[in-house]
């Protein structure tokens, strides 16, 4: 028998034999397009003059930032618009008109006020982590044991003790969640906004090689973006698993 975890890489590793053979074959020469040998040599390469790494850590920092300024914001607003429904009323028409709003139409503005740099990419991450951890959130508070909401009341809690010791500790597994999917968002946008415009990290590293005409190394930073996603994405639900236990599970596919 197969590992599960085999047979998950059994289609990735066919098909970059396929594509190493297809390019042999025909002696692929070409601007857009590398064989996986040449991909791999231009990321050991990158890797050992360490380019790679160094764009990665600048990527993940304002990746890392918007998703915690995002994040904490749209907590706390999914927090109260769960809790209050007349609050969540008069806010549905200015959410849901934000909401749409794709994070990447905010570049000329962002550029105009905060110029180049980390500022810049860290708001219009933070502008598109904040949406869905608003929405799951406001979600997760909405889904809480009405019994518990009762007790808080019986015992006369304050608001924020009624957050910190009721709200938050029932929610916080799928409030994980809402974090976890926006991570991936914040990697996402981050490196569209360099490949855009912004002349830092993974998504510059990509555009530097496409202009030296260097197909394998620019394919070479792609994989990589998804390796590193990969990454992310498995370490917090180890981290989600292991803090959760079968809570865990909870929006997970069987």
């Amino acid at each position: 028998m197969i590992a599960p975890r085999a047979r998950a890489a059994l289609l990735p590793v066919a098909s970059v034999l396929a594509l190493e053979l297809w390019a042999r074959a025909v002696h692929l020469q070409s601007d857009a397009l590398a064989p996986p040998s040449a991909i791999a040599a231009a990321m050991v390469e990158a890797l050992s003059d360490g380019s790679i790494l160094v764009a990665t850590r600048d990527t993940l920092a304002s990746a890392f930032a918007g998703l915690a300024a995002g994040g904490l914001l749209g907590l706390a607003l999914g927090i109260a618009l769960g809790l209050w429904t007349v609050l969540d009323r008069l806010l549905e028409v200015t959410i849901e008109t934000l909401r749409p709003i794709p994070s990447v139409a905010l570049l000329p503005i962002a550029l105009i006020a905060l110029g180049f740099g980390y500022r810049m990419e860290i708001v219009i991450v933070a502008f598109a982590c904040l949406w869905p951890i608003l929405i799951l959130s406001r979600a997760a508070v909405r889904g809480i044991e009405p019994r518990l909401i009762e007790v808080a009341r019986a015992l006369r809690m304050s608001s924020g003790d009624k957050v910190a010791k009721i709200i938050i500790p029932a929610a916080l597994p799928r409030i994980f969640l809402a974090f976890r999917l926006a991570a991936g968002v914040a990697l996402i946008v981050a490196v569209t906004v360099e490949i855009t415009i912004n002349p830092i990290g993974l998504g510059a590293g990509i555009m530097t090689a496409q202009q030296a005409l260097r197909p394998d190394l620019m394919l070479a930073y792609l994989v990589w973006i998804g390796i590193v996603g990969y990454a992310l994405n498995s370490g917090l639900m180890l981290a989600q698993r292991h803090l959760f236990g079968r809570a865990a599970l909870v929006g997970e596919p069987a």
